[in-house]
């Protein structure tokens, strides 16, 4: 049970490690784009390239899943960032349970959006949990962890990437303990989780009267998706990439202020940030210099 790219890796370690994968369940195919045509997921053509079975239920709860599920008896179930909680009644069904690939150090960042929430609260690493699920959100049993360093120019797509490898090469280890009765499942200490909340487009927007340093890693927490924003004037801008700089300085937060002429330095609540990738509401990505030969943002200029 699976849905977007993150869940990819994992399924194809799966086909190519011999496990014999009976069914591969994911969303509904979705309207995406400015056209809103209907787009399957990442799980679903991957598993019909491997010529496997795939089911798109509306709800994990409908009475015919579970008996889908009943008629093929499986030994256990996957689940890597499916998207809906399963209920008791089909957590039962497997005879080995349900295990997850979740992409945080649990009990740290539950929830929908761990990588984001990783970079964006400046942690120093993070890592992969495979987790014995239950009824909870994230709050099952944990079988194995393996943790990476973010580096200071992680981004969540650059992020993902590395986690998604790691959770893949992590389930097979993982499943073959299991299957050797080697794994002694550890509960979680629940006094010390904390949650990731699902992203919304609007909260992309950059808070100006936070260190440079913490708007810095914002940023990169918000690559690619759902993107850091401001606004100069009514025009809406995209930020890729910054460099927070130590500098003190008494502006208002938000505001232009002087620095090379190829540069564009913010202040911060503390400090600046100096902007080095940028989109304009209509433009492209592009770095700052070739941003500003086009577009002149005068010393002053408020970011809001």
């Amino acid at each position: 049970m699976g849905t977007p790219d993150f869940a990819v890796p994992s399924l194809k370690a799966l086909h190519q490690n011999g496990f014999d994968i009976q069914l591969v369940m994911t969303q509904p195919d979705r309207p995406k784009g400015r056209g809103r045509q209907m787009l399957a997921p990442p799980v679903k053509t991957a598993a019909e390239a491997l010529s496997l079975k795939v089911l798109q239920p509306e709800s994990i709860r409908a009475g015919d899943v579970r008996h889908v599920i009943e008629q093929i008896q499986p030994d256990i179930i996957v689940v890597v960032a499916f998207g809906q909680l399963l209920p008791k009644n089909i957590l039962e069904i497997p005879k080995m349970g349900a295990v997850n690939v979740h992409a945080s150090l649990l009990p740290r960042y539950r929830g929908s959006a761990p990588i984001q929430w990783a970079i964006i609260n400046m942690e120093k690493e993070t890592g992969v949990t495979i987790m014995n699920l239950d009824e909870g959100l994230d709050t099952g049993d944990i079988l194995s962890m393996e943790a990476t360093p973010i580096a200071s120019l992680d981004t969540a797509d650059s992020l993902h990437d590395r986690l998604t490898d790691i959770g893949a090469n992590l389930l097979i280890r993982t499943l073959e303990r299991l299957l050797k009765n080697d794994i002694v499942p550890t509960p979680q200490e629940h006094s010390a989780s904390t949650y990731a909340p699902m992203l919304r487009k609007k909260d992309g927007r950059i808070d100006w009267t936070l260190p440079a340093e913490r708007i810095e890693a914002f940023i990169r927490g918000m690559t690619p998706w759902p993107g850091a924003f401001t606004f100069l004037e009514d025009k809406r801008l995209k930020l890729f990439r910054g460099e927070a700089l130590a500098t003190d300085h008494d502006s208002l937060p938000g505001t232009v202020v002087r620095g090379f002429p190829d540069e564009l330095r913010i202040a911060a609540g503390k400090g600046l940030l100096s902007i080095m990738e940028i989109q304009g509401a209509s433009g492209k990505r592009m770095p700052i210099k070739a941003f500003l030969q086009g577009c002149k943002v005068p010393v002053g200029s408020q970011f809001c």
